[in-house]
């Protein structure tokens, strides 16, 4: 456990950073304070998750970072290759609702970036095959979202969101919503596709066992405004599978996660 802050100013300086927030705060029009100030730094290829209560801040932590919103104060730096390669984008979202179209088939959603990008067909069907067959999905390219189980929908967004061959994938509870069988496939295959493509995950979520199981580091932030409150380092060994998520390592994390994240919920009304 690291307790304080992300990576000491000495680490940050010596790692090939791909984001870093420094003394971020988000103030909305109604006076509420969401975030900060917080300080974060995440390396290449890493995979973080944020951990925290309702209203903390996790999710417009992700918004900023993907330039959705801007910060009150602080600077937000992405550093991605993307933009040097055709027709890639530095940052992939995948929010937590799938967001499909209903009326277009999984090719079509998936299609959508390179629509809005004015991108020629030619140019994105490759791509859109790769990302269909990435995520198990290349047989179901003409369904409609109708005919989707909700894991399949959320398939297909995750496919939307890597089908520009992003470097960083921002994740913001993706698979809350779905049965416990389900999100542990999608886990296992989220961290295939991270292993494989090699990208740069944040990954928002509740889940102290999903942080667990899927991160390198496990950010927990404070009740609002959100700040970090204690960075656990996961040291399992890779790659992780079944085995891990039965294993007394895997729960003596889980604990120790669990016993930070109980001063955040202090005081929450229904906690």
């Amino acid at each position: 456990m690291i307790a304080g802050s992300a990576l000491t100013e000495t680490e940050a300086d010596a790692a090939d950073l791909a984001v870093r927030l420094r003394g971020v705060t988000k103030t909305y029009e109604t006076g509420v304070t969401a975030l900060g100030p917080l300080d974060l730094a995440v390396k290449r290829g890493e995979f973080v998750a944020l951990l925290g209560p309702s209203g903390c801040g996790k999710s417009t932590a992700l918004r900023l970072i993907a330039g959705l919103s801007a910060p009150s104060s602080g600077t937000v730096e992405v550093n991605s290759h993307g933009a040097a390669r055709r027709g890639s984008h530095p940052i992939g979202f995948v929010f937590q609702e799938p967001t499909l179209m209903p009326w277009a088939s999984v090719r079509d959603n998936v299609r959508l970036p390179f629509k809005l990008a004015h991108a020629a067909r030619n140019d994105a069907d490759a791509r859109i095959d790769e990302a269909l067959d990435q995520v198990g999905l290349a047989e179901f390219a003409s369904a409609y979202p109708r005919e989707l189980s909700g894991g399949m929908k959320m398939r297909v967004s995750l496919a939307r969101a890597l089908v520009t061959d992003p470097d960083i994938l921002l994740m913001d509870e993706p698979f809350a919503a779905l049965d416990e069988i389900t999100r542990f496939r999608l886990n296992n295959d989220l961290l295939s596709l991270w292993r494989n493509l090699h990208k740069t995950v944040i990954f928002v979520t509740h889940s102290v066992f999903e942080s667990v199981y899927l991160s390198q580091r496990v950010i927990v932030m404070t009740a609002r405004p959100g700040r970090i409150g204690t960075e656990f380092r996961i040291t399992a060994a890779e790659p992780r599978g079944e085995e891990f998520r039965t294993s007394a390592e895997y729960a003596a994390f889980c604990r120790e996660v669990s016993n930070a994240m109980a001063p955040s919920y202090a005081g929450q009304a229904g906690a």
